[in-house]
């Protein structure tokens, strides 16, 4: 056992918060309904590759998008700079992303149900994906992960304790497709000695 686990380790050149192994998370639809993606002042981060891919998939997702939403992409696109100077997706009534589509009470992403019908080659940011882990740029290219507590989200923390899974676990598949198989493979082996060193 040791005295003191550091807060940020090193992970294949990304900084990672100790927080990813250490708290739990496992979206629980059921109950949230998505609201995710209505809740908050400003739209999903995004790259300009992103921006790229979802006016790529506008046309397809086009009809499953409020007359709201469409009204706001006409007039701005489907991203803007947010007051951080962040590009972000374009948002509905100060808060709504204007991607979400409704299924009777459930918030859902327009553009992932696209692509999860083969519709499109594109999901969704990665910063959608990867939430609750947001990513951080430093100057020199570093990146850092911290994990992002956010109220809504009470009912994903509860589900993640009784099902005892990490968030670094939970998220997975959106970590391989951001960093890769094998820089997941080394967290994981540093989850494992951060166990360890708990114990």
């Amino acid at each position: 056992m040791v005295d003191h686990i550091p807060p940020i380790m090193e992970v294949g050149g990304i900084l990672v918060s100790s927080d990813l192994f250490t708290e739990y998370f496992c979206c629980d639809y059921e109950k949230c309904k998505g609201i995710c993606c209505v809740e908050g002042d400003a739209g999903a981060p995004v790259t300009i590759e992103e921006i790229a891919g979802m006016e790529e998939a506008l046309d397809i997702v086009w009809s499953d998008l409020s007359a709201s939403a469409q009204s706001v992409i006409d007039k701005q696109g489907v991203a803007y700079t947010d007051k951080d100077g962040d590009l972000v997706t374009s948002i509905v009534r100060g808060k709504d992303c204007v991607f979400t589509y409704y299924d009777g009470d459930n918030c859902l992403c327009a553009l992932e149900k696209a692509f999860r019908n083969g519709k499109t080659r594109f999901c969704k940011p990665i910063s959608c994906a990867l939430y609750p882990i947001r990513e951080k740029n430093f100057s020199g290219g570093l990146i850092g992960l911290n994990y992002n507590r956010w109220a809504v989200c009470h009912d994903a923390v509860e589900k993640g304790k009784a099902l005892h899974l990490p968030v670094y676990q939970f998220l997975k598949e959106p970590l391989i497709r951001r960093f890769g198989q094998e820089w997941y493979e080394e967290l994981c082996e540093v989850a494992t000695l951060f166990d360890t060193a708990r114990d």
